[in-house]
């Protein structure tokens, strides 16, 4: 199994998800990916739900507050990046033309972290770990496997990203379309492009991988999921 016990700086190493609904969400999941859970206290008084694959951690999920509801947050799905100092980084975002969204914080034990947001207002955290890496388990059904952020600015977004996680920016045609690669160290870590149509809000995608897209599709119909977009062939997919 492709386990971790690290996650080197620069390198996505966390997704968790934001809902209003989280034990809704727990069974969509349990069903589409074979989660189980356990929860975590937390200083909000809400549990944070730590979701694993073969008893090692795979992502998490939180319940959205009512005043991020409010105002007008939508469930979503949040990507970490592993650095070695957040407060080093932190202090970067700024000077690259990006914006701090919630400044350095302690998780407990678990970590710290800070929120940030690229010149075009895609949000990323920034996480230094303590007591959890990040994901233990990747690039295996029902588990973390690329990022991929959208957003009509590539270019600006890529010059942010190098300044704050020295990502270098490689952008090759798939099929029509323009991709941009960030490397790390000679490795792709995640992926831009601009979005289908005009108006979607830059954000960042997470992808994880399944053992057969076509059946995944079907179960997530089966239990209530909504098809963003049916299986499709990539015609050049990875890099080294």
């Amino acid at each position: 199994m492709p386990e971790r016990t690290e996650h080197a700086p620069g390198t996505p190493s966390w997704v968790d998800l934001a809902t209003p609904d989280p034990s809704a969400a727990r069974s969509f999941y349990a069903r589409l990916f074979g989660w189980e859970y356990t929860e975590e206290p937390t200083d909000q008084g809400t549990p944070y739900v730590m979701a694993t694959r073969h008893g090692k951690a795979a992502a998490g999920m939180m319940q959205l507050s009512p005043e991020m509801a409010a105002q007008g947050m939508p469930p979503m799905w949040s990507t970490y990046v592993t650095v070695a100092d957040v407060e080093a980084a932190t202090a970067t975002v700024g000077r690259a033309g990006g914006t701090v969204v919630a400044p350095v914080m302690d998780v407990m034990e678990a970590g710290r972290m800070a929120v940030v947001a690229d010149p075009a207002g895609a949000v990323l955290c920034l996480w230094q770990p303590g007591q959890h890496i990040g994901a233990e388990l990747v690039h295996e059904h029902g588990t973390l496997t690329w990022n991929e952020l959208l957003t009509p600015e590539v270019g600006k977004a890529s010059a942010f990203y190098e300044q704050l996680l020295g990502w270098k920016a490689e952008t090759a045609d798939m099929g029509g379309t323009e991709y941009t690669a960030f490397m790390l160290d000679g490795r792709g870590v995640a992926g831009a492009m601009k979005p289908p149509m005009e108006g979607i809000p830059s954000h960042w995608f997470v992808y994880c991988a399944v053992d057969d897209c076509d059946d995944a599709v079907a179960t997530a119909r089966a239990h209530g999921g909504t098809i963003q977009a049916e299986p499709m062939d990539i015609p050049r997919a990875g890099w080294p």
